[in-house]
């Protein structure tokens, strides 16, 4: 019986092609077919055909259609999970298959939150590639979830995201990185060696998301205290924070990594107490697979982590 069902699911995929998936991908990334035609390159009637000879494949309808509505059915958001992976496992094969024809030296996937992605990667993999010219790294700025989920199903080789990591099971480096406080140059927490949460009393404080556990582990401390916190503008990722705190949007409090790193947009930062640590959580696929310029590159990006550590 169970033969019977693999062979019957077999068949019914076998003329699924690449083209259908990345149809499909497309109008669900881009909300429409119209949308989807453009980044394609393709006409309208055609993303149309595909995704219809899509459904007849599957058998059943994977988007509302009536007069002014287009819209996803229940069944599509889960398969495009499918589908994004699967075109994800596709293109490495390209990439590598190119590689060889070519003789390649190897290649890198690497999904990142924003906390990485944005003030130390691409400094880390600028310096990398100078000692390797051939090597081909890619980055990707990703939730959480996805980012493991990425790594897990071997889409990606390398994960950088918030811990805990949301899929259990997976294996995980933590890197442990004390939160700072930013401010411009001249402001006047500038003269202290080290700022305090009565000292945020009135201040406009940049919040992570404003719902980031960084900002709900200041709002503990504070209301501990009776000292109230006044958030005007939040963002999604902490370079953004730091850009806004350059702008004079307020002070922030970010991981270390971020606050510390040398750049000339006129923010400083002093040691925050009491301690708030940001946690990140480095994931690998599968290290032994990793080509020998791969594993030197993980090899540096720890280090790099590391440094960052209380």
């Amino acid at each position: 019986m169970l033969n019977q069902i693999i062979r019957f699911l077999y068949d019914s995929l076998m003329h699924i092609t690449v083209r259908h998936l990345e149809v499909f991908h497309a109008v669900m990334e881009a909300g429409s077919v119209s949308r989807a035609a453009e980044v394609l390159n393709l006409t309208q009637p055609a993303v149309s055909i595909a995704l219809s000879k899509l459904e007849d494949e599957l058998g059943y309808a994977l988007f509302h259609r009536s007069k002014g509505y287009f819209a996803p059915t229940a069944r599509a958001q889960m398969l495009h999970v499918e589908a994004e992976q699967g075109l994800l496992a596709i293109e490495r094969v390209r990439t590598r298959a190119r590689e060889i024809g070519e003789g390649g030296y190897g290649s890198l996937s690497v999904a990142s939150n924003g906390a990485t992605a944005i003030n130390l990667l691409p400094w880390l993999i600028a310096e990398f590639q100078k000692d390797h010219p051939g090597f081909r790294i890619d980055v990707q700025i990703r939730s959480s979830r996805k980012i493991a989920s990425w790594v897990a199903g071997r889409q990606s080789d390398i994960g950088l995201l918030d811990a805990p990591v949301p899929i259990p099971g997976l294996p995980a480096e933590i890197f442990r990185m004390p939160c700072v406080c930013i401010m411009q140059a001249g402001d006047p927490l500038a003269d202290c060696e080290t700022v305090t949460p009565e000292m945020l009393a009135g201040r406009a404080v940049v919040a992570v998301t404003g719902d980031h556990d960084i900002d709900r582990r200041l709002d503990r401390i504070c209301a501990e205290r009776g000292i109230p916190i006044e958030r005007p503008v939040s963002a999604s990722y902490f370079a953004i924070v730091r850009n806004l705190v350059s702008a004079g949007a307020g002070i922030g409090i970010v991981d270390k990594l971020n606050g510390t790193v040398a750049r000339e947009d006129g923010v400083i930062w002093r040691r925050f107490e009491p301690d708030i640590f940001f946690e990140l959580a480095l994931v690998v696929g599968s290290e032994s697979t990793l080509s020998a310029p791969g594993r030197a590159f993980l090899a540096l990006l720890r280090e790099r982590l590391a440094g960052f550590e209380a």
